[in-house]
């Protein structure tokens, strides 16, 4: 399996950390975030990983230039952003029409990938694409997902202020060539996965819970509790 890491973001809310690192560099325990994301992808199954760059690339390059994992890196750069699916759709060949997982290389996540990979195989009939999920302990912050009995997401509760559980979207996901297919017939080259493709896919959305370790680094203090 193939794997793109999204790590072009801005890091607005994590300035001034961000004023001189880019988001994905930013060190967790004296190792970038990004370190963790290749290390865990590329020592347990994953082939190639594919990643994008905009906000202080040429560091983001030098970091990769270091890296042992060079050799099965694929960097493409964003002069202008494409938004999480326009990134997808912009290197559609790479993922060469096969199952791939898709993940924001910001977040600090641990996990098993194998695990990941067999919930996704095990899918219920119809299902197109796996989210990964976890357990949030601010549930009102985060964007909670309600589940019907097999683990298919029926409903998204955004930031609500009386969310209906705690189970969050990890945004990270494995995807059928399918989904890749759709958001081609939208005819845009910008195109936000969170908000226009996985609101589009209720019901074909099954979910991997993440019981290890899963935080959104987005904000000094969550950066500060890793």
């Amino acid at each position: 399996m193939r794997a793109l890491l999204l790590a072009a973001g801005l890091g607005t809310r994590l300035q001034p950390l961000t004023s001189y690192l880019p988001k994905c560099l930013v060190p967790i325990h004296g190792r970038p975030v990004l370190d963790y994301w290749l290390e865990n992808l590329l020592d347990h199954g994953v082939e190639e990983v594919l990643i994008n760059t905009h906000f202080m690339a040429p560091m983001v390059q030098k970091y990769l230039n270091q890296s042992s994992w060079l050799p099965y890196i694929k960097v493409v750069h964003e002069e202008t952003l494409l938004g999480t699916g326009g990134t997808i759709l912009r290197n559609r060949d790479f993922f060469k029409d096969e199952t791939f997982l898709v993940a924001h290389a910001d977040n600090l996540t641990i996990f098993d990938i194998q695990d990941f990979e067999d919930q996704h195989a095990a899918r219920p009939s119809g299902v197109e694409l796996t989210m990964m999920v976890f357990e949030t302990p601010d549930p009102q912050s985060c964007g909670i997902v309600s589940l019907d009995s097999e683990g298919v997401v029926q409903a998204f509760h955004e930031k609500v202020a009386k969310p209906p559980g705690n189970l969050a979207n990890g945004a990270v996901y494995i995807l059928e060539p399918s989904v890749v297919a759709w958001m081609a017939t939208l005819g845009k080259t910008q195109v936000d996965l969170s908000n226009e493709v996985i609101p589009c896919f209720l019901d074909k959305i099954f979910t991997f819970h993440n019981g290890l370790y899963h935080r959104d680094i987005g904000t000094m203090d969550s950066w500060i509790e890793s």
